[in-house]
């Protein structure tokens, strides 16, 4: 457990700067701070890098086949949020991964994984008390994410990095946490897929993250701010 408990925090005290341009790029784009349809200059990205505009243009260029942008030929680039309808259908496919990944951890036994998600949910039960949306936000992420790496699967890591970027999931929490009890809520749906990943049970360990992620679905879709959005041409 602690050997993963490092590895996190090794990987986030990284200086941005080792990074690869487009993670860093795409860490800001999906960071929040942009509001769907906001403009996203190449002027500000080169500075904000300390690199020219030519890298910057065919990072745009990546980032809009992920989806994360849209380019418009001598107007500028765009933050681009998917449209209610890609979300439904996302969200159907991060229900499939992540069911999976969850049996698969499950079938693994006592595996260091389970301390690292039980200590994720100690701290996000103190999330929700304080009501920390950007804490628990980082929380669902490292839960997730947790439960994907321990599956032990290459090609389902792959995906579903792919996915999450195109959801752009982390601007989607923000966005819920500040729905009523839904923090709690939330946390409760994690305790009950570790009780089934401790439990071996993989049917039950799938099922329970379905629903959870069924639930965090209804709490997108219903939430006033999730409408189609299209940048004219």
């Amino acid at each position: 457990m602690q050997q993963l408990l490092d590895s996190e925090h090794q990987d986030r005290d990284v200086d941005e700067s080792e990074r690869p341009l487009l993670d860093r790029v795409r860490r800001l784009v999906l960071s929040g701070g942009f509001s769907p349809g906001a403009p996203l200059s190449e002027v500000f990205l080169a500075q904000e890098f300390d690199v020219s505009r030519t890298p910057i243009r065919e990072t745009l260029k990546q980032l809009q086949h992920e989806g994360l942008v849209e380019i418009r030929p001598k107007v500028g680039t765009f933050i681009r949020e998917p449209t209610r309808r890609e979300i439904v259908e996302l969200f159907q496919l991060k229900e499939s991964l992540e069911g999976l990944a969850a049996g698969l951890l499950a079938r693994r036994g006592s595996v260091p994984e389970l301390g690292v998600l039980e200590h994720n949910i100690e701290e996000s039960d103190r999330a929700a008390v304080d009501q920390d949306a950007t804490r628990y936000a980082a929380l669902v992420h490292e839960f997730h994410r947790t439960i994907i790496t321990g599956a032990e699967n290459s090609k389902l890591v792959e995906h579903y990095d792919r996915l999450m970027n195109q959801l752009a999931y982390h601007r989607l929490v923000l966005r819920t946490a500040e729905h009523p009890g839904r923090i709690r809520a939330s946390t409760g749906e994690h305790r009950a897929v570790l009780t089934m990943i401790r439990d071996k049970d993989h049917f039950g360990a799938e099922a329970a993250m379905r629903n959870h992620v069924h639930a965090s679905a209804r709490e997108v879709l219903t939430d006033a701010r999730t409408a189609p959005v299209e940048l004219s041409s």
